[in-house]
């Protein structure tokens, strides 16, 4: 009896070590997420170091060389610094300073020559009221003839007291700049004596929206139609009425690699979400390991999902950082394909020569790859539960998907960029908090959809959305195509471009 006894305690403490070292590992994780670097950088030569094998670096010094003390004291020839070079497509506002001899006599003087000094200026931005005055006329030969005004032009609403410019403007401050309206309304009354408050900037946003929702649909319906997709979600709060709180929404997103991005809001965060965000959309998705992406897309035929091989290096790499040295190997397989899909991409490779490559000199990489994750599985000292052990699981539970990327040029090795799509509203978070209500995310959607659609074709968001808002009211549903950010161009002019974003 008291050797069970004595047994049962051993076990008993075998147990509470191996959950105590898992803790360990699970509490060195969050510290790091929290106070670490959030850069999932690795030196190769701390990669080889952990793998058994010389870092390779060349000696300090050589014979014959001279003492490292001499060198660095070695004198450093200084550095001018470089003058900024300035923008050519900015307007210029000349001011001439003539000297005072020739001011008090001009005609004494010949000019012979310039000396010009450029700088970079601002004006801040100014409110005024834009007047239409339209004249009434009679005709001086008919008397009796009706008088004649001149028709106002199309406009969003009768009696609307903004101007297209200026709804472009409260637009972009809140959903470009992630100015919230109570920093406008506090803008606008200091510094421009113009009182607007919290709820005139919403109800012009809601009129806004009303116009520009057909052009996100169309974006929609274009992305829905491509082929390849990538989809990802992030949770947004939003005020729930009559409860004075904030529940969590979601701001579903999709875009294809080098296309437009479209947003869609939703109070949750289930499988009936993607059937309204998907459609009929039948091709290649692109996304995270979350639960509804499988689920919608085994009740719906033609969708194939792709597993994103950056979720399976930030696991490996977390694993690394908690002290599991055997994460060094994966992780060193993982960033020789992204060498390669480097090479390519500076290649300007297209889809066929991707694909031919990757079969080539990715796979034997993967294969190689799967047979090391499953022998760490069986050693002993990866356990199930410890960050190794999970990043283990999850790559080989999403192999297969994992590898779609090899046989389909046009798709990425992983969805860092439906992650950047997300970014801006990420850095609006921020700064406003939360969405007034589930109406107020539908809106914020469409015009996420519209502005950072705007900014990857390379158009300057405000000069956009004002030359759209000018133009809407007299359009046909038929023209609208001409507005969508992949065809806009200015009315009268040339196009403005930002550099289109990579």
């Amino acid at each position: 009896m008291a050797d069970e006894e004595r047994q049962r305690l051993l076990d008993e403490n075998a147990r509470l070590k191996m959950e105590n070292e898992l803790l360990r590992q699970k509490l060195d994780l969050v510290l790091r997420k929290l106070f670490g670097k959030s850069a999932e950088t690795l030196d190769a030569a701390q990669l080889e170091l952990l793998l058994g094998e010389p870092p390779g670096k060349p000696p300090a010094s050589a014979p014959g060389d001279a003492p490292a003390e001499a060198a660095s004291s070695a004198p450093k020839p200084e550095r001018k610094p470089r003058r900024e070079r300035l923008p050519e497509h900015l307007p210029v506002e000349e001011t001439v300073l003539d000297p005072e001899p020739v001011k008090a006599c001009p005609e004494a003087w010949r000019r012979i020559g310039e000396e010009i000094s450029d700088s970079l200026d601002y004006q801040p931005g100014r409110v005024f009221i834009r007047r239409l005055v339209r004249p009434t006329y009679v005709r001086i030969a008919d008397r009796d003839a009706a008088p004649v005004t001149a028709k106002l032009p199309p406009r969003l609403q009768d009696g609307l007291t903004a101007a297209p410019g200026l709804l472009a403007h409260v637009l972009v401050a809140k959903f470009c700049d992630h100015l919230p309206f109570y920093r406008q309304e506090k803008i606008f009354g200091s510094r421009h004596g113009v009182p607007l408050g919290r709820n005139t900037l919403c109800r012009w946003t809601e009129l806004a929206t009303f116009w520009l929702r057909p052009l996100a649909q169309r974006i929609q319906q274009g992305l829905l139609a491509s082929g390849y997709l990538q989809g990802d979600e992030t949770p947004v709060e939003f005020l729930e009425p009559g409860h004075g709180q904030t529940k969590t929404g979601y701001l579903w997103t999709l875009h294809r690699p080098g296309g437009d991005v479209f947003y869609q809001w939703h109070p949750g965060r289930g499988q009936a979400c993607l059937n309204d965000l998907l459609g009929d959309f039948s091709g290649i998705l692109q996304c995270d390991g979350y639960a509804a992406y499988p689920a919608h897309a085994a009740s719906r035929s033609g969708i194939t999902l792709a597993a994103c091989w950056a979720h399976v290096r930030r696991k490996f790499f977390d694993a690394l950082q908690t002290g599991q040295s055997l994460a060094a190997g994966p992780l060193q397989a993982i960033a020789g394909l992204y060498a390669l899909e480097k090479e390519l991409r500076n290649a300007r490779a297209g889809p066929a020569d991707r694909a031919a490559v990757r079969q080539r000199d990715s796979a034997p990489i993967l294969e190689a790859l799967r047979t090391e994750l499953l022998r760490l599985r069986a050693h002993a000292s990866v356990l199930p539960k410890s960050p190794l052990g999970r990043a283990i699981d999850y790559t080989l539970g999403l192999w297969p998907k994992l590898e779609i990327f090899l046989r389909h040029g046009e798709v990425e090795i992983d969805n860092n960029g439906i992650e950047n799509a997300i970014r801006p509203t990420a850095v609006g978070k921020k700064n406003w908090l939360f969405v007034g209500g589930e109406d107020t995310g539908e809106r914020s959607a469409v015009l996420y959809t519209l502005i950072e659609s705007a900014k990857r074709r390379g158009h300057e968001p405000y000069a956009y959305l004002k030359d759209v808002l000018e133009r809407l009211p007299g359009m046909k549903n038929t023209d609208l195509d001409s507005l969508l950010p992949a065809n806009w161009r200015p009315a009268g002019q040339a196009v403005e471009r930002l550099p289109a974003a990579s």
